[in-house]
């Protein structure tokens, strides 16, 4: 769905020019190169080869297996950060969207998108990254290698059966769960890409999304011209190497500033972000060395030992919970600000998302830096050497734990200025703030559930 971005003052159109990366002679230069992206897709998709063998065929013990640690310890962790920094760049050179062009240039056959995929491809990723969460805990995907392997297997199956059927990256935008991902967190990034109106209303032949001699048209469907979201564009340079007129401009940004003007939103996107607050619970939760009696708990309310149900049960709460929470909240603002609920959960659960990163990335950092050493450690055994006797930690507890708050309160202030920028632009005079007060608490109570889950101590995965 096309987003118009409010009209800019001249001065801050000059501005955005100034900031241009892509006058960078070298910056402009590599992008428009031959080189770019495939100097990052090929090494991207050598070590992704390296990972599926060593899953399937490597150690069957999570702590020695280098395809664990290089997924679960390391490229997890770093993704979200990605994200902030360079938006869905990590999704130009991901393997499933390198595999998915190869497969379309010898065997496709560049089907159009089925309507119900371009209607509903959003509430089929949030699906898949519930089921994908959920199968993860029940089935012990993280910790089995064999797991992680086959979970790779089905994704790349999907992959080339979508690229083999239909135009362009269908599954990167309407099936991959990883891309639903990317798409919120890249409304937070800090890199930019955007056409120049100006230029573009005197241009003819919309080389940027069609392509031209120098690249293909827009992997992702997307339409530079009137294009005013990061969510779906993954930075792949195609559309600047095609533009006859130099349209197009990569710019840099403060982090969130694209959810103060959506004008548009969707209520599956609002959806997933509040989703990801409760997976992000979850995860948390089931890490916690106070799990196994939390379980034994459950087991005596349900009556049944069965790890699935008692799962089960603990996943939908950690997930309503949140969904309850904005949705209640949600139900307030419309006795302040005259809009529906509908109207209220779509706008503000972009709000949520800063917390989401940032609650993401704390969670995972325990990970990181609590056992990031063993990426060296099964590096090493990988190539026949001798692994030392050591913690896998790279910090100690104490310092992740700092970080972590460092992260939550930023990711708060984030939620707290982009909910205060989305009622600024949509209400006025005593309007905004009267909607401002009850998303300030909301954002405030997920906050301290997450600082409350990081005190409490953390078990390791590796």
């Amino acid at each position: 769905m096309i987003q118009i971005e409010p009209t800019k003052p001249a001065t801050a159109v000059a501005a955005t020019s100034a900031n241009n990366l892509l006058k960078n002679k070298f910056i402009g230069g590599f992008v428009r190169s031959r080189w770019y992206p495939g100097i990052f897709q090929w090494p991207t998709a050598l070590v992704f080869a390296v990972i599926v063998y060593e899953l399937l065929l490597g150690p069957v013990v999570a702590h020695n297996n280098l395809g664990t640690a290089l997924t679960w310890v390391l490229w997890w962790p770093v993704i979200p950060i990605l994200f902030v920094f360079l938006g869905r760049f990590w999704c130009t050179i991901c393997p499933f969207g390198t595999l998915s062009d190869v497969v379309q240039k010898f065997v496709g056959h560049q089907r159009a998108v089925p309507m119900f995929l371009k209607k509903y491809g959003i509430w089929i990723i949030d699906a898949l990254f519930i089921l994908i969460t959920w199968s993860d805990h029940v089935w012990g995907i993280v910790e089995s290698p064999w797991g992680s392997g086959m979970l790779l297997l089905l994704l790349t199956t999907g992959v080339v059966v979508a690229g083999a059927f239909f135009e362009r990256r269908t599954w990167c935008r309407y099936l991959c769960f990883l891309g639903g991902l990317s798409g919120n967190y890249a409304r937070t990034g800090m890199l930019a890409l955007r056409a120049t109106p100006s230029i573009c209303a005197q241009c003819k032949v919309s080389a940027c999304y069609k392509g031209s001699a120098q690249a293909p048209g827009c992997s992702m469907f997307e339409f530079p011209r009137t294009m005013a979201t990061s969510a779906l564009c993954n930075v792949c340079g195609d559309c600047i190497k095609s533009c006859p007129n130099d349209s197009i401009r990569l710019t840099l940004r403060p982090p969130t500033q694209e959810l103060w003007f959506i004008r548009k939103p969707k209520l599956e996107e609002a959806f997933l972000a509040i989703v990801i607050m409760g997976i992000v619970f979850i995860q948390n939760i089931t890490m916690l060395e106070v799990w196994q009696s939390i379980l034994r708990g459950l087991e005596n309310l349900s009556g049944t030992q069965n790890y699935a149900v008692n799962f089960t049960i603990t996943f939908l709460i950690a997930m309503l919970i949140p969904i309850i929470l904005l949705g209640a909240t949600a139900l307030l603002a419309t006795k302040l600000n005259g809009d529906s609920l509908t109207q209220n959960f779509a706008k503000f659960g972009y709000a949520i998302i800063p917390l989401d990163v940032a609650g993401h990335v704390a969670h995972n950092l325990f990970h990181l830096l609590a056992e990031g050493k063993a990426v060296l450690f099964t590096a090493m055994a990988f190539v026949g050497q001798v692994v030392p006797e050591a913690s896998p930690a790279i910090v100690d507890n104490a310092t992740i734990q700092i970080l972590q708050f460092v992260l939550i309160a930023l990711g708060v202030g984030g939620s707290l200025y982009a909910a205060y920028r989305i009622a600024h632009s949509n209400y006025s005079g005593g309007k905004t703030w009267a909607t401002l007060i009850p998303y300030t608490i909301l954002i405030i109570v997920l906050g301290g559930v997450n600082i409350w889950l990081f005190i409490l101590p953390m078990a390791m995965r590796m």
